[in-house]
């Protein structure tokens, strides 16, 4: 018995959520048959893929293995059927972008009126997310390119650089001079960063040094607070340049400096599956969303 494209998206889905309940919604499928898929599927590999607990699902080694080929798989067939889609024009149809929180609320409402007015037939479907969801998703072809920061290390992902994000020093109004920031004006013990998981927070930490904010307090959710935070006198932060504008549109007043040289920054990117057959589509999007971002 061979496994069915059916059985496989199903079984991915459950390694996901480890949960037969949410993997079942997901589906759009009952409990039951989920469960009845997942049996039929280990009845035709021979071998258990999961040891079934009360609450959560434990995958075996085997079927860590499985999971990994059942990703590529369905990756594939995604491809596959973007082939037959999207070969007739650019950025036609659907298009699955996942874009991280540091990057959506600045890039996007520039972006969004260019690729509608240039693009009239892409329909373009958003997801918002931390790096490592948004990669593994690309990975399983349930997206389709991401926006995102580097670094990215991946041989089966293919990444365009857009441009160079400078980080800004952003502290109280009364936080010291307005001549170029530098490494020691930073104080370690009262730096505000996002929460743990958050690819700028991590950036912020690697120019500050491991040594330098070995114990950073608690991460908060959005920018947006941390900058509120800063005014009223609780600490400093490191904010993107592109954020400048949204972030402090209509807040208390701060004071933001620029560093002395190596400035750091983020380089943002667009990635996609080096497997996929849309890299025209995503080289277009590149080349609109850094024309977005000059404008």
């Amino acid at each position: 018995m061979t496994p069915t494209f059916k059985q496989l998206k199903y079984f991915a889905a459950l390694a996901h959520h480890r949960h037969f309940g949410r993997a079942a919604d997901e589906c759009a499928i009952s409990q039951p048959a989920l469960s009845l898929q997942i049996q039929e599927l280990e009845k035709a590999l021979g071998a258990s893929l999961v040891e079934r607990g009360r609450h959560m699902v434990t995958l075996t080694p085997l079927g860590q293995d499985v999971e990994a080929r059942a990703r590529t798989i369905l990756a594939n067939v995604r491809d596959l059927v973007d082939l037959a889609q999207h070969h007739n024009g650019l950025l036609t149809g659907a298009l699955r972008l996942g874009v991280i929180p540091s990057l959506a609320p600045y890039i996007l409402p520039r972006a969004l009126p260019l690729l509608r007015r240039d693009y009239p037939a892409l329909v373009l479907h958003l997801r918002e997310a931390q790096t490592r969801y948004l990669t593994d998703e690309l990975l399983a072809g349930q997206l389709d390119a991401v926006l995102l920061s580097r670094p990215l290390a991946d041989d089966r992902v293919e990444i365009k650089d857009l441009f160079d994000d400078r980080l800004l020093l952003v502290t109280a109004p009364d936080g010291g001079e307005d001549k170029p920031a530098q490494l020691s004006d930073i104080k370690a013990d009262s730096l505000l960063l996002l929460d743990e998981g958050h690819c700028l927070r991590d950036q912020a930490l690697a120019y500050c040094g491991a040594d330098d904010v070995s114990r950073p307090r608690p991460g908060v959710a959005s920018l947006a607070t941390i900058i509120h935070m800063v005014a009223n006198g609780y600490g400093s932060t490191l904010l993107p340049e592109i954020a400048l504008d949204t972030e402090l549109r209509g807040k208390p007043p701060v004071r933001v400096r620029s560093f002395v040289n190596p400035q750091p920054s983020r380089q943002v990117a667009l990635a996609w599956r080096a497997t996929s057959p849309r890299r025209g589509d995503f080289l277009s999007l590149a080349d609109s969303l850094v024309k977005a971002m000059k404008r």
